[in-house]
């Protein structure tokens, strides 16, 4: 059959395109394509040569199964080759290999027994025991030859370094057993985060991260990766016997220490193994490593052998692979989101693109950082993956893939929805929109923490009116409470008139206040009750507080460079300020302060900490009046505290001053601190 030229071109740029990614996939362990789109390609060529088959030759990646070994490690090669699996997407597929399997046994497809396990996502390796000792680990490599592992296999706990003599079957005299090493989610997630405080390049998968830990040079960088292994089958075999169905020689290999996955089932037909599929894919994301998919392979060894091989792969044997959890789709933009602490989160605009049988269009970036990291651009060419089955992520560009026009991304300036400046704390990822008191995004969680019990203290509203008071746009902003009135309130769902007048009682009473508890239900990102308290007994009025600059408000105690440059950037955004002055004109107000200079005031420098209940006062109260004194008030004991304050039923706090020698006070020991007559209280 004559080939037509473009076929011919084609089947070429195929076969370069596979190499290249079997370069990379294999020997770099740094693969630019996810699984599924190298499935594609493969799929392609293989049906292109399979319409042409002169044009099939020896180095087709058709006619082997991976790439060869790296050369910095012993090569091995194997006794019995280690063939890769032919592959099936579908039902239909799965049900098409079943029926060759009967036709070629003469058997009807419910006669069959199969063993049906889930496709680990690792490395494949060979372990090969001699008198029942560990010998030789090895890689897959290109099927024929592979890598010599076995000193980094050894650190490996879970594989025995000797099988167990106490075993039902005595062990062949040679014995070779195939299976999977593979790194556990949490081991993998650990892994990356000790990478990133390290400052290094966090891993893409437990894939990756499996490989490129079992190819260090170094065993003890091994040793020191969360990798495991089960077992899967067999290779070669001397001077002994073995079970004659495949699901019996896998209990014989844990029977002699070996691992093998609890999750294999036996299953009679492919109807079975279908439900088997559906089973384990409806709870993949619950299980301890990733999967990509489902393996079948027929039950009796007889079986098996009567079926035989194609070139690379077994007859008897298919997996069964998951909707693609990677694809490759195109960066269209990137958007920013406001969250509802002010949070600014960039998102990718992607062109729609199927994975894992969703079909995806966003994805969130995280942050700029990660944005850097990956280097991407508008118009790249993405790798697209749903992290635990369910959140769309970007994990990569493919650089070779970037068009000429392609633009960076520049985080914006201004907040998006209300266009108060976006700052980035030192020492923060996190990008945080600043107009905290007007922006629409994070109206709610204001509103919320205006009204809450150690702020304003508005007692009756809570989290659910909150949500109704702004679904029905009656507040925009916490000044638009003070101009609420009964009938709007007694609208809304579960408010009745009675409780519609208490909270408008309770509104009137927050109108008097503390300077510092004011300060602290503005929701100033860094400002607690403590630096509120701080900030209003420094300058003693707000006027002095939105006017000082930055040098000033460090002069606060306990507000440093990071903490200052949050104070000044919320009271530089108008928005906020206009929030401020509608808040003072509904009338709210405090009693003035008289500046004292901390270094002056009777309890400067001392550290102090409440525990237990209190009778006379409560412990914000007792707190304030500390605070008041110039006393720091913490929540923690340690060699720095001076006293631990110790009312009713005080427990670990109490028991380690006491431990460490700290003076304890009881409550007459605190209002002599504070100069109370009990009488008063």
């Amino acid at each position: 059959m004559t080939v037509p030229s473009d076929v011919a071109a084609r089947i070429r740029a195929l076969r370069k395109q596979l190499n290249e990614h079997n370069y990379r996939y294999y020997v770099l362990d740094d693969p630019e394509i996810p699984d599924a789109e190298y499935d594609r390609l493969f799929r392609e060529l293989q049906a292109l040569e399979e319409k042409y088959p002169a044009q099939v030759t020896a180095d087709s990646p058709t006619q082997r199964v991976g790439a060869g070994p790296l050369k910095i490690f012993g090569e091995v090669r194997h006794a019995v080759p280690m063939l890769s699996l032919g592959n099936a997407f579908s039902a239909e597929e799965v049900r098409d290999f079943g029926r060759r399997i009967a036709e070629k046994l003469g058997l009807s497809e419910d006669e069959i027994d199969f063993t049906a396990e889930p496709k680990l996502d690792g490395l494949a390796i060979s372990l090969l025991y001699e008198a029942g000792v560990l010998v030789r680990a090895a890689t897959r490599g290109d099927g024929i030859t592979g890598e010599d592992v076995t000193q980094n296999v050894r650190t490996i706990s879970c594989v025995p370094l000797r099988l167990r003599a106490e075993a039902q079957r005595p062990w062949p005299r040679v014995l070779e057993v195939r299976g999977e090493v593979y790194m556990p989610k949490a081991g993998f997630e650990a892994l990356n985060e000790r990478q990133r405080r390290a400052g290094e390049k966090p891993f893409a998968n437990p894939r990756n991260a499996a490989a490129g830990s079992l190819r260090q040079l170094d065993p003890k960088i091994t040793a020191g990766r969360p990798l495991a292994m089960f077992c899967y089958g067999i290779g070669q075999v001397e001077d002994g016997q073995l079970p004659d169905r495949h699901s019996a020689i896998l209990a014989q290999l844990k029977d002699w220490g070996l691992r093998v996955c609890p999750q294999i089932r036996r299953a009679q037909g492919i109807a079975a193994c279908l439900d088997y599929y559906r089973d384990i894919g409806e709870r993949r994301s619950q299980l301890a490593y990733e999967i990509d998919g489902v393996v079948y392979k027929v039950d009796r060894i007889d079986q098996q052998q009567a079926l035989g091989f194609v070139s690379r792969a077994p007859r008897w044997a298919i997996a069964h692979k998951f909707p693609a959890q990677e694809a490759l789709t195109r960066l269209l933009d990137i958007d920013i989101q406001v969250g509802r602490t002010g949070a600014i989160t960039p998102v990718a605009r992607l062109e729609p693109v199927e994975v894992g049988g969703v079909t995806v269009t966003n994805a969130t970036l995280h942050n700029q950082d990660e944005i850097a990291r990956m280097d991407l651009h508008r118009g790249d060419t993405v790798v697209v993956y749903r992290a635990g089955d369910v959140i769309p992520k970007v994990g990569g560009v493919v650089l070779s893939r970037r068009p000429p026009d392609a633009r960076p991304f520049v985080m914006p300036t201004h907040c998006p929805v209300c266009d108060s400046d976006i700052v980035r704390l030192e020492g923060q990822v996190i990008a945080r929109c600043s107009g905290g008191l007007f922006c629409p995004a994070q109206r709610k969680e204001a509103i919320k923490h205006f009204a809450s019990r150690r702020a304003m203290d508005i007692e009756g509203l809570g989290e659910k009116l909150v949500e109704q008071l702004v679904d029905r746009d009656l507040v925009h902003d916490p000044a638009d409470l003070y101009a609420l009135s009964v009938e709007q309130l007694a609208a809304l769902e579960r408010v009745a008139q009675k409780s519609a007048e208490n909270l408008l009682a309770a509104l009137e009473k927050s109108k008097a206040t503390t300077l510092g508890r004011f300060l602290f239900a503005l929701g100033i990102r860094e400002v607690g009750e403590t630096t509120a308290q701080s900030l209003a007994q420094h300058f003693g009025d707000l006027p002095s507080i939105e006017a000082a600059d930055l040098d000033t408000l460090q002069s606060v105690p306990d507000v440093g460079p990071v903490v200052a440059n949050s104070i000044y950037t919320f009271f530089r955004q108008v928005h906020n300020r206009d929030v401020i002055d509608k808040l003072v004109s509904a009338g709210i107000h405090w009693p003035k302060i008289a500046v004292k200079k901390p270094a002056t005031l009777p309890l400067a420098g001392k550290v102090i900490v409440l525990t237990g209940t209190l009778q006379g006062l409560s412990r914000s109260e007792a707190k304030q009046r500390l605070q008041a004194l110039g006393a720091k008030v913490t929540g923690s004991v340690s060699k720095k505290t001076d006293w631990v304050i110790a009312g009713e039923a005080a427990g670990s706090k109490l028991e380690k001053a006491q431990g460490l020698g700290i003076e304890v006070l009881d409550e007459a020991g605190l209002l002599n601190l504070l100069q109370i007559s009990p009488a008063s209280i």
